[in-house]
């Protein structure tokens, strides 16, 4: 049986998708910003039929066509696009893959009399794409290269066994040869793929490198060009209809217990854990409701994702009743084999995660934060703030001598009696409070880190004390020595407090 693969090229997929969700009437453009500059990435018809082109500069497109919209490019939903696509197209093909960003390539052999020959599937898939609003070209050949330069370049059918005079018309760079290389024949007046045919391998190879050869030597067959699909990422998600429907919170969450043992194992089976899970939930009346909780960590224990479902499931209208429920995983992560519940040193971190999970799906896991140590010597650079779901604890933060206060705050001026540089303060007011000093450890004179312009520490070096009061509190306060301090506020001698100990 002859190879046979099928090339499909969706030009404008980028600029298609992105006008599906906000339609715009006129010219209009996907915009990409390389080397500080915008340029067009993908266009729909209007806008090429104004004489712009892939690549142009913003800017000069504006000057051409003032009228002009444009967005942002999203890769992503570019990427989904043709990941969509691709799904679509095994109905022509058990083997289909990408072929770049905005193309694939199937192999049909074997498969083109199902439809009535290579034509009418090629008049099937192109009115199939009519009717979804897909600008795609389509081309059948014997080799991937020959394929892939037929759909660029219009689109046809190459019989079985002529190859050279169906692709010898088309452009030297249909063979996906790189620009200098296509300047370089082009100067030598070979613009076409039966231009180079005849000539010499050996000088070719001299002058242009092997890379032409081997293009041109993929598209006629004499080099083997494999079609391998790339293995689909595993989807995790069960469901499960009903006979009868059911409204009752309990009875929710037994048919949710039901899917999260199937998932669960599902997940153990692929090494995963699931981050997100969303459970649907839809209605006799064709409505549907969500439910959606994430994880401080990746997780497959079905008792503990069970428990953070009971609120969320709690508060679901169900309507008339429920006929059907589908259990999905948005965000998996890789999770070693686990004996769940045996090792008795995870309990406390099970019960960790799990509060993290409940606070974060109250209050959002961006605001349930935790301290990690920075090197800084810095008091306020000595610490950073990170999502507690998206950080590991650290083991200690390093100990310093003297030790930290227990509360930071920003500096506040104090009025300070019988302090001076170099001798603590006998007694001091702060936030209208009358302290006296019982004793005083320091100082620990602090410099400023010099490649941070920090506002707050143009003063220069601080000489730090921890003050004992008679009245109990215990303070962290500063002296700033430096003549060229900055002026300080009336009566506070440049004393500052910063923090208190426990």
């Amino acid at each position: 049986m002859a190879r046979r693969l099928l090339s499909i090229w969706c030009p404008r997929l980028a600029s298609e998708a992105s006008l599906r969700i906000r339609p715009v009437d006129g010219p209009f453009a996907l915009t990409l910003r390389a080397s500080n500059a915008d340029h067009l990435h993908c266009l729909n018809l209007a806008a090429e039929r104004q004489g712009l082109h892939r690549g142009m500069p913003l800017a000069d497109a504006r000057a051409i066509c003032p009228s002009l919209e444009t967005r942002a490019a999203d890769l992503v939903r570019k990427a989904a696009a043709l990941a969509a696509l691709r799904r679509w197209a095994s109905r022509y093909a058990l083997m289909v893959v990408t072929d770049g960003s905005d193309g694939l390539i199937a192999d049909i052999s074997g498969v083109a009399h199902l439809f009535g020959g290579e034509e009418d599937l090629r008049a099937d898939l192109q009115s199939r794409l009519d009717r979804a609003g897909i600008t795609g070209v389509s081309a059948i050949a014997g080799t991937r290269g020959a394929a892939y330069a037929l759909a660029r370049n219009g689109g046809g059918v190459i019989p079985d066994g002529l190859l050279a005079e169906g692709i010898g018309r088309l452009p030297i760079t249909a063979l996906r040869v790189d620009p200098d290389t296509t300047g370089a024949l082009s100067r030598l007046g070979l613009n076409q793929i039966r231009d180079i045919l005849p000539l010499p391998r050996a000088p070719l190879s001299r002058r242009f490198g092997p890379g032409l050869l081997l293009r041109l030597d993929q598209a006629l067959g004499v080099q083997a060009e494999p079609v391998a699909a790339t293995p689909e990422a595993p989807h995790f998600g069960v469901r499960m209809t009903l006979p009868e429907p059911i409204g009752l919170q309990t009875d929710v969450m037994a048919g949710l217990r039901r899917l999260l043992d199937r998932l669960c194992d599902t997940l153990a089976l692929h090494h995963m854990g699931a981050r997100r899970v969303r459970l649907e939930l839809r209605r006799v009346d064709r409505g549907s409701v969500r439910v959606e909780i994430g994880l401080a960590r990746p997780m497959r224990d079905p008792n503990r994702i069970e428990a953070l479902f009971r609120k969320g499931v709690d508060e679901i209208d169900a309507g008339f009743g429920i006929d059907a429920l589908r259990l999905s995983v948005p965000i998996a992560e890789p999770l070693a084999p686990e004996q769940i519940g045996r090792d008795p040193t995870v309990p406390h971190e099970d019960a960790l995660a799990d509060l993290i999970s409940r606070l974060g799906n109250r209050i959002g896991f961006d605001r349930v934060l935790r301290f990690l140590p920075a090197g800084s010597k810095i008091p306020e650079r000595s610490f950073l703030l990170a999502p507690a779901s998206c950080s590991e604890p650290a083991e200690a933060f390093p100990r310093t001598d003297p030790e930290r206060p227990i509360t930071l705050f920003p500096p506040e001026a104090i009025t300070v009696s019988g302090g001076r540089s170099g001798r603590p303060p006998v007694s001091f007011t702060w936030r209208r409070m009358r302290f006296s000093t019982l004793r005083a450890t320091g100082p620990e004179r602090i410099a400023r880190e010099w490649w941070f312009d920090d506002p707050a520490w143009r003063s220069g070096l601080r000489d730090y004390w921890r003050i004992e009061t008679r009245e109990g509190p215990r303070f962290w306060l500063f002296h700033t020595p430096q003549a060229f301090a900055r002026p300080a506020p009336s009566g506070a001698q440049n004393w500052y407090a910063q923090g208190e100990f426990a």
